[in-house]
């Protein structure tokens, strides 16, 4: 760490890349507060797939997934695994607490309740098949196909920070239109199950959970037990997959990835219903393959930002009290190799007058100026980081 202490750190998490040196873990970046100095500051070598990461304030902890598929009994690697890290309020250096096992592979999100002490995961599974042989009531034998559990975790927290048990474990069930038009799994994207988010809401009382094998939105009451309160079927092929709020309206933003959209919609903070608002396209003349992937609401409400990989832009839109959506402008992002390695996750900083952008194919983290009154977004500067997946601000004492 360098000698002198920063108001805002950005960390990091990384997957880990076979030609990329310095690859996987966590990077510690210090952030100058209007964005345009990023200096690298320190680094942790676990996990070594930390595609996302979250943050407790009130026990000034980072929580991070390792996001990968457990390799059988006794594994060789490193498990599927949530990591718990003491993070140091003058530097904002990492300190390791404890990690736990994440049951159903490649857990891909995470949401913390300060007020429930609680850690929720989506963990996606793969698109991995296993093909058994059965005998039919009919004494004939046929094919039966058994996909991975895609899940939804809840671990109790510590006073400390630390990841106690799971208190509970909801098993997503069904598939939506099999094969598909998508071409993720040679057309078999939902042949299962891919629970891709699980977000709580600003109220607290909910959690929400987008299956983008499904096309559904589950809303579940938090708490030891997740106990379902709504479900929202979008149409086939739509492919639900981030949720972000916006703090002063209550409304929901989703993004569509198969149906390269994005969504509004009302949310009830007591019922948990949500109903439908707007839903457009994420790109402008883009012809191909295109899935967005983040969404993020600006702080004032009036903006939301989305990453395409395929068009590669970061596009923003703006947006009122009814959820009307229009696309206002975008910047453009390194090429893509394909839409699982593109630019992935962006955040924007606590004031709201800039964001980090992590742009994998570039090895960079970016970042630009928001505008606070059009949205629109200025390049400010841009720093190295290999096969970058995640960005978590978190602001330190002095």
């Amino acid at each position: 760490m360098s000698g002198r202490a920063p108001g805002l750190i950005a960390f990091i998490g990384t997957y880990t890349g076979a030609s990329s040196p310095g690859s996987g873990g966590i990077h510690i970046l210090e952030v100058s507060k209007d964005g345009r100095e990023l200096t690298q500051a320190g680094h942790t070598a676990a996990p070594a797939e930390a595609g996302y990461l979250a943050y407790a304030a009130s026990t000034g902890t980072l929580y991070a997934v390792d996001e990968r598929k457990t390799d059988g009994r006794g594994p060789v690697q490193a498990p599927a695994a949530v990591h718990a890290f003491a993070v140091n309020r003058q530097d904002g250096s990492l300190t390791p607490l404890n990690s736990r096992p994440a049951p159903g592979p490649f857990p891909t999100f995470l949401s913390v309740s300060d007020d429930q002490r609680r850690l929720v995961t989506a963990n996606h599974g793969s698109f991995d098949h296993v093909e058994r042989a059965v005998k039919g009531p009919d004494g004939e034998w046929t094919v039966e196909y058994v996909y991975d559990d895609s899940a939804v975790l809840v671990y109790d927290l510590e006073p400390d920070g630390r990841i106690g048990p799971l208190s509970d474990v909801k098993v997503m069930e069904g598939h939506g239109k099999d094969p598909n038009f998508s071409p993720q799994a040679g057309g078999h994207a939902q042949a299962s199950p891919h629970a891709h988010c699980a977000v709580i809401d600003p109220s607290g009382h909910f959690v929400l959970v987008a299956d983008k094998g499904t096309d559904r939105i589950f809303v579940y009451r938090l708490g030891a037990t997740l106990e379902p309160a709504f479900t929202y079927q979008f149409p086939e092929e739509t492919g639900p997959r981030h949720i972000s709020f916006d703090p002063a309206t209550g409304n929901a933003f989703v993004t569509l990835e198969f149906a390269s959209e994005l969504a509004s919609m009302a949310f009830g903070d007591q019922s948990g219903e949500l109903r439908l608002l707007d839903r457009v396209g994420t790109t402008d003349g883009h012809e191909g393959l295109n899935e967005p992937a983040e969404v993020r609401v600006h702080p004032n409400g009036r903006f939301v930002y989305v990453n395409n990989r395929g068009e590669d832009t970061l596009a923003w839109f703006g947006t009122d009290e009814n959820g009307k959506l229009t696309r206002l402008g975008h910047v453009s992002l390194a090429p893509s190799l394909h839409p699982g390695v593109a630019a992935r996750n962006f955040t924007i900083d606590p004031s709201g007058s800039f964001m980090l952008v992590a742009d994998r194919p570039a090895g960079l983290v970016r970042s630009y100026g928001l505008d606070n009154d059009t949205g629109a977004l200025t390049p400010l500067t841009d720093i190295a980081v290999p096969e970058p997946a995640f960005v978590q601000f978190v602001a330190l004492d002095g």
